[in-house]
């Protein structure tokens, strides 16, 4: 059977048997890839630690008939130890990989894999608010799916902003003459925050305030539960407390 390696992120496990499991991993180049790995809930298994959600490793692997198996990992980057040490951490991750699940296919999502590793390095070292990294991520992984948003210019029509109302079904920002009657109207403060966080300017982001950051949040979340369809199960779990700022 052919073999091959890839470097890869892991988004779930799932128990198989008494010792195995199925692993959902987002691969450099093979997209999402689903694998057995045998043994690693025995107290022996070599690479069971390495084989974690939120964890990179450099995987050995052989094409199955319908899942391929893992033979070796070499870890990569054991940022679940960090990450799972600090709730808000932790939640913000999970909310993480299950986009990434549901936003990425079997091919090739070199992005989406960049994105979604790099996002995940910065939770575990505790660089920027959980809460903001995490928008951020929402934001730029659907933007890379083909839903950006637009913080800027009307999302309808294009008339240039800065506007205030917000809709997500369309896309962001709309102009007055664009918005429908009762439509929510957000701060150019809050504004600014979001497209800092689309953009990744974090001087800008981590200079916001609570309030801003609080409605920035639940603008990300009506705007990624809409384009994704159905919820997020982890994003209602997700910690946004004072400590975040």
């Amino acid at each position: 059977m052919p073999v091959y390696r890839d470097e890869a992120v892991v988004l779930r496990t799932h128990k198989l048997g008494e010792a195995d499991r199925i692993v959902t991993l987002l691969s450099r180049r093979h997209g999402k890839i689903r694998a057995v790995a045998r043994g690693v809930r025995r107290t022996a298994s070599k690479f069971g630690a390495r084989l974690e959600p939120f964890m990179v490793a450099d995987l050995q692997l052989y094409e199955g008939r319908t899942l391929d198996v893992i033979t070796q990992a070499e870890s990569l980057g054991s940022y679940g130890a960090e990450i799972s040490r600090d709730y808000a951490a932790y939640t913000a991750a999970s909310a993480m990989v299950e986009t990434a699940d549901r936003v990425t296919e079997a091919e090739g999502s070199l992005q989406q894999y960049l994105l979604l590793v790099g996002a995940l390095r910065s939770l575990s070292r505790r660089e920027h608010g959980a809460g903001l990294t995490l928008d951020s991520y929402l934001l730029r992984a659907l933007a890379l799916a083909g839903w950006a948003p637009t913080f800027q210019d009307c999302a309808r029509c294009g008339a240039p902003g800065p506007h205030s109302a917000v809709v997500v079904q369309v896309g962001g920002v709309v102009c007055d003459d664009c918005a429908p009657p009762g439509t929510p109207r957000i701060d150019p403060a809050t504004v600014g925050l979001l497209g800092a966080l689309l953009s990744g300017d974090w001087a800008s982001a981590e200079a916001s305030g609570e309030r801003d950051r609080n409605q920035a949040s639940g603008i990300v979340a009506a705007y990624t539960q809409w384009h994704l369809e159905r919820g997020l199960r982890s994003l209602p779990h997700v910690s946004r407390g004072a400590s975040e700022q």
